[in-house]
């Protein structure tokens, strides 16, 4: 494995590229342990009203779409976001993940899923009431992402 670094004094942001011939678990592993490795708390602006507020994203549970705005939801609270979700699967750390067509959720608080075959499985989280679902489509993904979630852990 080659590993290579290259100044660019154009660049606002450090950026990590990885090229590989396959997507592989390896990888998929290296790029973990490198979004893992980052000691930045980061925060984002969200809002309630008129008021605006910086919550570190290690606090947030899940966003969730509710007629035109996205819902933040912590364990006991409730913001609203101006961006889209597509935007935030961008933005977001690798741990959050999306979960439906209008979910996103912090693996890191999950707690508990409760599989359902005929339709969307329920997901709960640490220290909190709140609820959000899985679609189909999205379990295996979410599944296997907490189970790289629990390998970092061991580690």
């Amino acid at each position: 494995m080659k590993i290579k670094i290259e100044l660019d004094s154009d660049l606002n942001e450090n950026e990590i590229i990885i090229r590989c011939p396959a997507l592989t678990e390896k990888i998929q592993m290296l790029q973990q342990v490198i979004s893992d490795a980052v000691p930045e708390h980061p925060r984002m602006t969200f809002y309630k009203g008129d008021v605006q507020y910086f919550l570190n994203l290690e606090d947030i549970l899940f966003f969730e779409t509710e007629d035109k705005w996205i819902n933040v939801h912590t364990a006991e609270d409730i913001f609203q976001t101006r961006q889209k979700l597509y935007e935030l699967e961008e933005l977001l750390p690798r741990y959050f993940l999306r979960i439906s067509k209008s979910a996103i959720l912090n693996t890191h608080k999950v707690y508990s899923i409760h599989k359902n075959i005929a339709a969307s499985s329920v997901v709960e989280f640490v220290d909190s009431h709140k609820q959000v679902f899985v679609s189909r489509n999205y379990y295996k993904a979410l599944i296997h992402q907490m189970e790289l979630n629990h390998y970092q852990k061991e580690r």
